[in-house]
């Protein structure tokens, strides 16, 4: 989705499903901090606003975006009903952007078609840091916050089907 044509916070709450007693992982890169942390708190902060405690969020961190590949596999083997995957890669001068994002992508998507379990790609891929910024709870609002409801429609869409 495009966010110069939609806030990443914006949702109707009301076409929210209950999240009471869902369990979510969220793992967490810790490079590039200062907008991973912002977008993991987003994420939390949108889970507990519609109705998940606490103690049914259990977070993970990993030091780069493309550990979040195997964060991420590790993380759905544990008692969660969705995962969450949280990164930032902003491109430097090197093609080092072009292979991470790709390649976490690609792991992100395999992981997501393979398991059980849905696996909610938060990862931003931006040119500068002020668009990080901008998407982690600036003028574009905060993708955390957009990865919490999708995994919240996920694991209701995955109840339904069961």
């Amino acid at each position: 989705m495009a966010s110069k044509n939609q806030n990443l916070s914006s949702y109707n709450p009301e076409s929210v499903p209950n999240a009471q007693g869902m369990r979510f992982g969220i793992v967490c890169s810790e490079w590039n901090s200062n907008i991973t942390d912002a977008l993991l708190q987003g994420a939390i902060k949108t889970l507990t606003a519609n109705g998940v405690s606490e103690s049914d969020i259990l977070v993970a961190r990993v030091p780069g975006s493309f550990e979040l590949i195997y964060g991420a596999s590790q993380m759905v083997k544990k008692d969660v009903d969705a995962v969450i995957a949280i990164g930032c890669v902003i491109r430097g001068d090197t093609p080092h952007f072009d292979y991470i994002c790709e390649g976490t992508t690609y792991g992100l998507s395999r992981l997501n078609a393979t398991q059980d379990k849905p696996v909610v790609y938060g990862l931003i891929t931006t040119n500068t840091m002020e668009q990080a910024v901008e998407r982690c709870g600036g003028k574009h609002g905060n993708k955390g916050d957009e990865c919490a409801i999708t995994a919240i429609k996920m694991i209701d869409f995955h109840n339904k089907l069961s």
